[in-house]
């Protein structure tokens, strides 16, 4: 079993919350933190998935809306009863929508904001306190946020999910600023393109058709197992390192603007 290694003779296994776990990323991310030795705490809003995966992986399931405060702190206050908290991961997210500024519907923006940003904000607020309290006892603590590439470079028809994204990842970035001299991390995981079974799916509003083409001829996207390896990456490195910023994409995807479609293959050699 590989534990999670805090300050020097600091062996005892800790325990990662991982939001958006019933689906992509997030259960990748519940899936590789159990395999590494982590104890794990599940959320998401799919209570049904949530137990499924705890009987697969023994990950302790917590069904919770994150866009519901009262939710947020029910959650806080099972956590505070139940053991220490040494990780955030924060991947419960998501897209609606692929509309031109012009054309965007202002609820589907609110939306974004409140699952991309409001959550965010709500789950630091609640859970800092808990990190706090486990940093005290001599190991580091860290919050970590998966954001997106949408976050650094604004594409056509993605103008919401850019600045929500990019809202997260300045929460990311303020919050690194405001616990300086604290033993606590602060780590964002940007990924490019994702094949994942729902997220083009559910921005798309279901059509299945749409959902293939965007990634029609792409070798090798990422998938969700890719990017929760780095997660535990960063999570399992030692505690004085910290990985402000990690931008991943396959290698198909040299830019958010430049994809290639059809077999990677050398340049010819004269």
């Amino acid at each position: 079993m590989r534990r999670g290694m805090g300050s020097v003779g600091d062996m005892t296994v800790r325990r990662a919350v991982v939001t958006g776990a019933s689906s992509g990323i997030g259960e990748a991310a519940a899936r590789a933190l159990r395999e590494r030795g982590w104890d794990v705490v599940a959320v998401a809003r799919r209570a049904d998935r949530l137990a499924a995966l705890q009987e697969e992986t023994g990950a302790v399931a917590f069904a919770a809306d994150l866009t519901v405060g009262a939710d947020v702190d029910a959650l806080a206050a099972w956590l505070a009863t139940s053991g220490d908290v040494h990780a955030l991961v924060h991947v419960a997210g998501g897209a609606r929508g692929a509309d031109r500024v012009e054309d965007g519907k202002p609820e589907d923006w609110q939306w974004m904001f409140e699952v991309n940003v409001l959550s965010a904000q709500r789950l630091v607020a609640a859970l800092l306190p808990l990190l706090r309290r486990t940093s005290a006892t001599g190991t580091h603590a860290d919050a970590l946020f998966v954001t997106s590439t949408a976050a650094q470079t604004a594409y056509a028809g993605g103008a919401g999910y850019n600045a929500t994204k990019a809202g997260e990842s300045m929460l990311a970035h303020a919050l690194r600023l405001e616990l300086n001299g604290e033993p606590i991390r602060v780590v964002e995981i940007a990924p490019g393109m994702v094949l994942t079974p729902e997220f083009t799916l559910n921005r798309l509003r279901g059509d299945a058709a749409a959902a293939e083409r965007v990634y029609d001829g792409v070798e090798a996207p990422l998938r969700a197992h890719d990017v929760a390896d780095v997660i535990a990456y960063a999570l399992d490195a030692p505690g004085h390192v910290n990985l402000d910023l990690v931008t991943m994409r396959p290698v198909a995807q040299s830019a958010q603007h430049l994809l290639a479609r059809g077999p990677l293959h050398p340049r010819a050699v004269e």
